[in-house]
């Protein structure tokens, strides 16, 4: 069968590499046309019809500078998935973009499975009547997206497992000595902060400064960057101050030897989390306070880090937008810095805690086995 996918950012590339790889094997004839990135280029053996660096643009100001370009990038993939005439479309969260391409299948009589649901359950709820009427099941990664929709009457969910479990689990077994990790990496023998900015332009330009500033303020300590697939280095140079140590490896082998991280808010907190590395999420956006008063009532959550979302409580330190500041991030990066301080302690139970409510799925694999029998059928 035919499968066309698509995945807007760094982290969909990751995951739907893993899924591609999972309809291979339930499906050994599988072609697979995508809109992606080097992942799945990997996995699949072929290119990319556009590549997410082409299409993650962040902010309404950044999406009105390039809304030309995401006008092309939409009438392409929408060509594209006329010309391939597939046996479905798998969307990878994404669902300014994918829902879009969505309308395009529901006119062709191509069935839509969403992996990895967008997170209308903490703020543009309306798109649930888009999904409603465009997709066919909702295969969910977060243990309580099924309750949502099936509250909301919206089109099947289930929840097949975190892809980043046993993405972080593989990754661990790999991880090089300290030794080696720093001769490799050229670095002395200091304890590690971790410094992750986000993988759009947007997110580096606002939070990274302010991660620096706060990690400065404990000298016995490195701060690194762990860099975003396809992000320059002239990007981190620019926006983190005095040169800082720029790695290129998966997060997970840089995160395995570092104290603590500062992680702007996505999917890279629950990787942290999975690691086991406490963490300070941070989200400066603009930084004024009236756009923390609108944003608390936008959003249909109390929480915006995927552990404290997951766990329902306050695992980690959120600071958002006007809270965001290097001092006030430092005051809670302080105390995970100490090996045995309350907090961290704190964290990393916690951690556990998440752990056990997501279990140990293989999502990529039960998602794929879904999709196929249901084709099949």
């Amino acid at each position: 069968m035919h499968y066309f996918i698509i995945a807007g950012e760094a982290s969909g590339d990751l995951h739907g590499a893993h899924l591609i790889q999972a309809l291979q094997r339930h499906d050994p004839d599988a072609v697979i046309t995508f809109l992606g990135g080097d992942k799945m280029a990997e996995a699949s053996g072929e290119q990319p019809v556009i590549h997410y660096r082409d299409m993650a643009f962040m902010g309404f100001s950044e999406v009105l500078r390039n809304i030309g370009k995401i006008g092309r990038n939409l009438s392409k993939a929408r060509e594209a998935l006329r010309m391939a005439k597939p046996d479905c479309l798998i969307l990878i969260d994404y669902p300014s973009f994918n829902l879009k391409v969505a309308a395009t299948a529901a006119k062709e009589n191509i069935p839509v499975y969403y992996y990895i649901s967008p997170k209308i359950w903490a703020w543009k709820k309306w798109r649930l009547a888009t999904i409603k009427k465009r997709v066919k099941k909702v295969l969910c990664i977060l243990p309580f997206e099924p309750t949502f929709y099936k509250a909301n009457k919206a089109p099947i969910a289930t929840y097949v497992g975190n892809a980043s479990v046993e993405e972080v689990d593989a990754a661990m077994l790999s991880v090089l000595p300290r030794e080696e990790f720093l001769k490799k990496h050229k670095l002395r023998d200091r304890p590690l902060i971790a410094l992750m900015p986000g993988s759009r332009l947007g997110e580096i330009r606002n939070n990274l400064a302010v991660m620096r500033l706060a990690a400065d303020t404990f000298p016995q300590y490195r701060p690194v960057i762990i860099a975003a697939p396809g992000i320059d280095d002239e990007v981190y140079n620019k926006w983190g101050g005095i040169r800082l140590p720029i790695l290129r490896d998966d997060a997970v082998q840089v995160l395995a030897h570092c104290r603590a991280a500062l992680v702007t808010s996505g999917t890279a907190t629950l990787e942290t989390a999975l690691c086991g590395i406490p963490q300070v999420v941070c989200y400066r956006a603009n930084g004024a306070k009236i756009s923390y008063d609108i944003m608390e009532k936008i959003l249909d959550i109390e929480f915006v880090s995927l552990p404290n979302l997951i766990t329902g409580k306050k695992i980690v330190p959120e600071m958002l937008v006007h809270n965001c500041t290097p001092s006030l991030v430092a005051d809670q990066l302080g105390p995970l810095l100490r090996q045995d301080s309350p907090e961290r302690l704190a964290q990393t139970e916690g951690y556990t805690l998440m752990r056990e409510i997501l279990g140990r799925h293989n999502a990529a694999d039960n998602a794929a086995s879904i999709i196929v029998r249901d084709l099949r059928s």
